[in-house]
């Protein structure tokens, strides 16, 4: 069903309306009804009564006393709010009836012993019947007493509520949908105009915001919402541009640097010993670009990644193990001493591969921002469940601790511009720790080190064995 939104809620209050209504128009139906019948109920019995004081019985035979109340004229006239009498033996014997029943008889069971109501029908008149047992002192059956009275009334009045109902009742759900759907256009012309103004916002002004409503609510709370919305995408089209940017930067100097160095070498003839000190520098920027287009390559394969990660237990001790001596090699070099204070036996809930990666780029961070004849150490907390990469090296100032994590994000190039690297460690080491759950935290001071720590869910985290 293709319907305006404001079309579909007047629809719907329409349909509400119509269950409500047809319920108060069955329940004024029946209540009158009730009434109508119950009140002719009424009269019927005041009649008994009255008929039944004036009938006396001797053994099986039937006494009618001449009285007023036979020729009272609600007993002879047929026209208006006539009241019927018929009196019959137990044989089904007609013995009395008033004048206004002419050549008409009362049905009856001439058996029952049981008072009971009915409708019927005489010279075309509807009429409500009751029929009353009549016995003895010794409580057999000797006749019935039939009293009817006209129905003319009570049916006219129900027959025209009927009507009134049939034609009330389109004629309000048709002024319930007119009034909802005029009420809907009220309530959504906010949603219009907030949609007027999101569709006006594209890359160019991706800044702008929506203008809250002045009343706290849901369309409050949807304005919000889209206005958070439009500050996440902001943010990543600004990342995706500095990405963009960094990314070329990054490329463009390596290959700018073998352009150069080639552009040398053919201007004239060297010494084979040139040759080699150029070629050499050449081989150090491919391996600088293979390596920044690998870890480019591990990003977009973690963003567009929806494989969860494949936790296991992992030992700490034996995955360190496994690329220990790289470190130690590389803390050589510095004359750094490279200490591990983890207990054997300690594992957590990781992915080996992903695990791995991270303390890999932490470590040689930690190597390569740390002090020649400095520390590394990494450092197992049972009580915390932690484990932290700590070095004493240059550090990180406050100001810029919010950033590192961002690609190709590199602090104080001046200061690290012998130091090689791109800037993406830290991003891949985020990320990772985010398809893991596992806590990343850094602490640091400028000129005294830092500490990376890698915080395990406990709920997750394998007890030593």
């Amino acid at each position: 069903m293709n319907l305006k939104f404001k079309n579909r809620i007047a629809l719907f209050n329409t349909l509400a309306v119509a269950f409500t209504t047809a319920l108060v128009f069955g329940a004024i139906y029946l209540v009158v009804s009730t009434t109508a019948y119950r009140h002719l109920d009424n009269a019927i019995l005041l009649e008994k009564e009255e008929v039944f004081g004036n009938l006396e019985w001797h053994r099986d035979s039937i006494i009618i006393k001449k009285m007023p109340e036979w020729e009272e004229a609600e007993h002879n006239q047929i026209e208006v709010n006539p009241t019927f009498l018929q009196i019959g033996d137990s044989k089904g014997q007609i013995l009395f009836r008033t004048t206004n029943l002419l050549s008409d008889t009362l049905a009856f069971d001439y058996l029952s012993k049981k008072e009971a109501f009915s409708e019927g029908q005489i010279s075309n008149q509807k009429i409500r019947i009751g029929q009353f047992p009549i016995l003895n002192q010794a409580g057999n059956l000797i006749g019935q007493l039939t009293i009817a009275i006209s129905l003319e009334e009570s049916y006219n009045i129900l027959n025209n509520l009927i009507w009134v109902m049939i034609i009330a009742f389109p004629l309000v759900l048709l002024i319930q949908f007119i009034a909802s759907s005029y009420a809907a256009s009220k309530a959504i012309k906010p949603v219009h105009a907030l949609i007027r103004s999101a569709s006006s916002i594209n890359d160019s002004n991706i800044h702008t915001r929506l203008k809250l409503p002045v009343n706290t609510d849901e369309l409050y709370m949807l304005t919000q919402t889209v206005n958070d919305l439009l500050a996440r995408i902001e943010r990543s089209m600004i990342q995706q541009k500095q990405f963009t940017s960094d990314a070329s930067h990054e490329i463009r100097t390596p290959l700018s640097a073998i352009r150069g160095t080639l552009e040398v070498l053919i201007r004239k003839e060297r010494e084979p010993k040139t040759y080699e000190e150029k070629i050499r520098l050449i081989i150090d920027q491919v391996d600088n670009l293979d390596a920044l287009l690998d870890q480019l390559l591990q990003l977009a394969r973690l963003d567009t990644s929806h494989t969860p990660s494949n936790k296991e237990s992992v030992k700490l001790t034996t995955l360190i193990s496994s690329r220990y001596i790289s470190w130690e090699q590389q803390a050589s070099e510095k004359k750094i001493d490279l200490q591990l204070i983890i207990p054997k036996e300690t594992k957590v809930c990781a992915d080996k591969f992903y695990l791995e990666l991270i303390l890999d780029n932490l470590l040689s961070n930690a190597i390569k921002y740390g002090k020649n004849r400095g520390f590394v150490s990494v450092i197992w907390n049972e009580e915390k469940q932690s484990l932290a990469i700590q070095d004493d090296g240059v550090g990180i100032p406050n100001e810029q601790l919010a950033h590192i994590f961002d690609r190709f994000y590199r602090i104080d190039e001046a200061r690290n511009s012998l130091i090689k690297g791109n800037g993406l460690g830290l991003s891949i080491v985020k990320k990772l720790c985010e398809l893991q759950n596992i806590g990343l935290s850094v602490e640091s001071d400028l000129g005294k080190g830092s500490i990376f720590t890698l915080h395990f869910d406990s709920e997750v985290l394998l007890s030593k064995s």
